[in-house]
């Protein structure tokens, strides 16, 4: 693993631990060139997933980038980490189990907005805006009925 500050292939890892939800390790390493700190988190990955576009181009499924797509829904929300961890994980469990590699980016649009429906209906709204391209002021009032109608 390379030092985020330096660079260096060399780094040794100080301490590993299971992560709450148990399923990732977290481990603390250091540089031995520059003595810089980081934590590094391993995770299991069943199979390697492909994300197919619109578009009908291929791109290498990143957790990464759909956990900065639900942080962004999530900004100034009050929601608990862990929750949020543990919503990302379900989706990237769901995508793993279907048992295909490729995977059109509708459906992990969809898995998102029903994880986020469950978690915070403000973020639920934000992704629907951008993933649904609203236009206008009553595209968000038919998520609103939705959100409503969904609650009674």
């Amino acid at each position: 693993m390379r030092c985020p500050y330096c660079t260096n292939a060399d780094t040794q890892v100080k301490d590993s631990r299971p992560t709450d939800d148990g399923n990732s390790i977290r481990r603390r390493r250091i540089c031995s060139d520059c003595g810089g700190r980081f934590t590094t988190f391993e995770r299991v990955q069943l199979r390697e997933l492909t994300v197919l576009k619109k578009g009908g181009r291929k791109v290498v499924f990143d957790r990464d980038k759909l956990a900065r797509s639900v942080n962004i829904a999530l900004r100034k929300r009050d929601v608990e980490p862990e929750r949020i961890e543990r919503m990302i994980a379900g989706i990237v469990r769901q995508l793993e189990a279907r048992g295909e590699g490729d995977i059109p980016a509708d459906e992990i649009g969809l898995l998102v907005m029903e994880g986020l429906k469950a978690v915070d209906a403000v973020a639920y709204v934000r992704f629907a805006s951008v993933y649904r391209d609203f236009r206008e002021a009553s595209d968000f009032n038919e998520v609103l009925d939705e959100i409503t109608r969904d609650r009674s």
